[in-house]
């Protein structure tokens, strides 16, 4: 007899279907699984052997062949630990002959038969619908994560056993009711927020311009004047995210491990701040078995790169393509993968290797030339994706003792929504979000200048050292300071505060 159960695998962060076929016949007792198993899953013989004697079944003394289809696609992890137990059992005839078209099952197990909590239970879940299926059993570790999508019966079990007199009618599994939106709705606060930052009000209003118009922004300032607490904070003036960018987000930390039971969804967007000592595969996602990286752990939301000139020159390079397609592509022998990177860039350094170059308060003691040095460490073509620099100088006396509070994050995050409004109505056509993201035609469509503008942009570029590849970054931005400001034509003062975010631009540091 072939028995049949369903199981379900995730390559990149999408599942797929898995039959789980088993087969027992005469001859020497033996356990093969077949089907390009892994290492994890080859080992998982004995788990399995030892969770079915101690939950009160008999392993049959006979060989016993597993077939994990489609062979063609590698199987990884103890997710299959159930299904296989389960397919062995309904062969043996333990489990009644029932309609299990319906399910996926997936759980690793103990030595004594209880469920484990397993990795990417959310992409599963999503993935169900296309696999024609709508009933989902899982260890109950997952059972939050799982509900969290529409449309779907999740079943929480604590144990082989359990699940066994479940499918004979034994026993009722109760079903896990969740709600996403009263989820995202839970955890969607800010431990953070802009009215705790004092002074630097050139910055915040910068940082208010890069959250309304989606640009990639460059802090420059010395120790302790604040940069990293800035960065922190821009994620609470971003536009507060839907369920399904929620669902998108929390699939990928549910495949890369990093979803809590105490918190399934996702609801504040991601803030990932990875040490300068971080390989490209770590940052872009790869490895032997590909995983997100920190730009896809912080799609649709920020990745803070602090020390911006100390990360290595291969890795920086690698951020290049995602920063302009908004995703990652990894290819491997067997399979490519695809992960999505839609991310505000927030780089913060120096001035100088010492950081003390534009402190007015401490002396710096490197020479022009260690200093051109440390700047070149930047590419120019990773620059280029930078829209704004901005200098972040000491703390003046008078701003750290005063006792006021600044101006809180949701009143800066409605102004921001309403000039992400006023974007979204008026590229709704064109496949464009931001003012970010608008190609060089649609610069000239949209970006309309009056004369008095068009003299200053021409005055930057000649007497100001503003360079061409500069010009339609400053575009970019005055557009988005227009939206603020509710004008529909970009004017003289729009140009001015763009320019004064290019601190590099203006030659400031040689």
């Amino acid at each position: 007899m072939i028995a049949k159960i369903y199981s379900s695998c995730v390559l990149g962060i999408d599942a797929y279907e898995v039959t789980v076929e088993s087969d027992i016949g005469g001859g020497l007792p033996a356990f093969n699984i077949v089907g390009l198993p892994d290492t994890a899953i080859r080992e998982s013989r004995d788990r399995i052997k030892a969770a079915i004697r101690n939950s009160g079944f008999s392993f049959p003394p006979r060989k016993v062949t597993i077939n994990l289809a489609p062979a063609y696609i590698k199987k990884e992890g103890a997710t299959y630990d159930l299904p296989i137990a389960l397919s062995v059992l309904l062969c043996e005839g333990v489990i009644e002959e029932a309609d299990l078209k319906e399910y996926i099952f997936c759980g690793e197990l103990s030595l004594d038969g209880r469920l484990k909590p397993i990795k990417g239970a959310l992409a599963i879940a999503l993935g169900l619908k296309a696999m024609d299926k709508d009933k989902f059993v899982l260890p109950e570790q997952n059972a939050r994560e799982a509900a969290a999508v529409k449309d779907i019966e999740v079943y929480p079990a604590r144990s082989l056993k359990e699940v066994v007199d479940f499918m004979n009618k034994k026993v009722a599994i109760r079903r896990e009711l969740s709600s996403g939106d009263q989820l995202l709705r839970r955890n969607s606060k800010y431990r953070t927020d802009f009215r705790d930052v004092k002074g630097q009000e050139h910055v915040k209003r910068g940082l208010e311009v890069a959250a309304a118009g989606g640009h990639n922004v460059l802090l420059i300032g010395p120790p302790g004047s604040g940069k990293s607490m800035l960065a922190k904070r821009l994620p609470t003036i971003l536009s507060e995210m839907t369920i399904e960018e929620s669902l998108e987000i929390s699939k990928i930390h549910s495949v890369a491990g990093l979803v809590m039971s105490n918190k399934v969804l996702v609801g504040t967007r991601p803030f990932r701040s990875p040490h300068h000592t971080i390989s490209d595969a770590a940052l872009v996602g790869g490895g032997t078995n590909p995983s997100p990286g920190e730009i896809s752990l912080s799609h649709n939301g920020v990745l803070f790169l602090d020390e911006l000139p100390e990360f290595k020159k291969n890795v920086l390079e690698v951020l290049r393509q995602p920063m302009e397609e908004g995703s990652v592509t990894i290819a491997r022998v067997a399979n490519t993968f695809t992960y999505p990177a839609k991310f505000m860039l927030i780089a913060a350094m120096n001035p100088c290797p010492c950081g003390y170059f534009t402190d007015p308060k401490r002396e710096c003691h490197c020479s022009p030339l260690q200093i051109q040095n440390y700047l070149s460490r930047i590419s120019g073509p990773l620059l280029d994706r930078i829209d704004i620099h901005l200098e972040v100088p000491r703390l003046k006396l008078e701003h750290l003792t005063d006792k006021r509070r600044g101006e809180p994050s949701e009143t800066i995050r409605k102004r921001v929504d309403k000039a992400r409004s006023t974007q979204g109505s008026r590229y709704r056509n064109d496949g464009v979000y931001f003012n970010s993201r608008l190609e060089s035609d649609q610069l000239e469509k949209y970006c309309t200048l009056d004369k008095e503008s068009e003299e200053l942009l021409k005055l930057a570029i000649l007497e100001l050292g503003i360079s061409a590849r500069a010009y339609d970054k400053l575009l970019k931005v005055s557009r988005t300071i227009a939206d603020l400001d509710g004008k529909e034509t970009i004017e003289a003062h729009h140009i001015s505060e763009a320019i004064s975010y290019r601190s590099l631009d203006r030659n400031l540091w040689g």
